[in-house]
């Protein structure tokens, strides 16, 4: 088993610790009555604006790859993107990287290129997120100081990163660590490539495409809330709650936010006060997580194995991750 399939299966073991601790935390029997009433075409529906989701962060990764002249099979192109969900459920989704090994095994395309295109999207994601919360903070005021921790954190992160001067000076830090000499020349051209891709015009419109995507799971969040009965969430309010619960789950670095998440989104649902007791919120939480992250890497598992019936390649790629790819 590769060190990849070992990291997903302790993650999923982790996230139904997290949900089965959360059942108990709002009492099971109470869980299942709300669950009982919930009007279950809402999962359809949240799952179904989560594929929005995707469709357009594709858009965006295949935008990002042709500025960066990396040209591939429109089917491999799509398995990649959805394969990176399999590995999201890791420490600030840096198992994503896994699309660059898959890229340089099945065509050849060296990771300095295409690494750029997967930090970009991590970035222009966490931006989009804080759009959204602090839109939703003017509104209502709740999360503000979530959502202002989040916005210096990604501010100070966006300074490094759109800087040179202090990026080279990191870099030329780091590559003075024994081990990190002989790869400072290639975290040099990955820097000169995500610099591209962090100018204020692609920057801007990755930013644009992130804020529609994420509104999409925004609206499937408020979707699943409004099919409890008795619940009065406006969608605007849900879009605060689920874009700051995310965020701050994305800047925990821990595996898919797990745990802080969850216990931030229930927080707030209860304090908004619009009909969500402890019990509605651990449920709708539940449900939320299975419609977005959990659907997300069975996505991903389905993409992956499929690449790797009709990419052999990937099978390489993936053995190489035993070893090399970050965990």
């Amino acid at each position: 088993m590769t060190r990849a399939s070992r990291q997903i299966i302790v993650v999923v073991l982790a996230g139904v610790a997290v949900f089965a601790g959360f059942s108990i935390y709002a009492d099971v029997s109470e869980l299942s009555e709300r669950l009982a009433g919930f009007s279950w075409w809402a999962f359809g529906a949240a799952c179904g604006l989560a594929m929005t989701n995707y469709a357009v962060r594709f858009a965006r990764w295949s935008a990002y790859l042709a500025s960066r002249n990396i040209s591939v099979p429109a089917a491999i192109s799509v398995l990649t993107f959805l394969s990176g969900f399999a590995l999201s459920i890791t420490p600030g989704k840096l198992g994503e990287l896994i699309k660059s090994y898959l890229l340089r095994a099945s065509h050849g395309v060296a990771m300095t290129r295409s690494a750029p295109v997967v930090v970009a999207e991590r970035v222009t994601d966490l931006l989009a997120l804080l759009v959204l919360a602090l839109a939703g903070v003017a509104l209502y005021g709740m999360a503000r100081s979530l959502v202002i921790t989040g916005a210096v954190i990604i501010s100070a992160g966006l300074f490094v990163l759109a800087w040179p001067p202090a990026a080279h000076g990191a870099i030329n830090l780091i590559a003075r660590l024994g081990p990190l000499v002989r790869i400072g020349a290639k975290v040099r051209l990955f820097y000169d490539g995500l610099a591209e891709l962090v100018r204020p015009r692609p920057l801007a419109w990755g930013t644009g495409l992130g804020v529609i995507a994420w509104l999409a799971e925004c609206i499937g969040f408020a979707v699943i809330l409004a099919a409890f009965p008795g619940t009065d969430v406006p969608i605007e309010l849900a879009m605060l709650i689920y874009a700051a619960t995310t965020m701050a789950g994305a800047l925990s670095f821990l595996p898919g936010g797990l745990l802080v998440t969850e216990a931030t989104m229930t927080l707030f649902l209860v304090q908004s006060s619009r009909g969500v007791d402890q019990p509605t919120a651990v449920a709708a939480t539940i449900l939320t997580r299975l419609a977005t992250l959990w659907f997300a890497v069975v996505l991903g598992l389905i993409a992956l194995a499929i690449l790797r019936r009709v990419a052999p390649a990937a099978q390489r790629a993936l053995d190489e991750t035993s070893t090399q790819a970050p965990p």
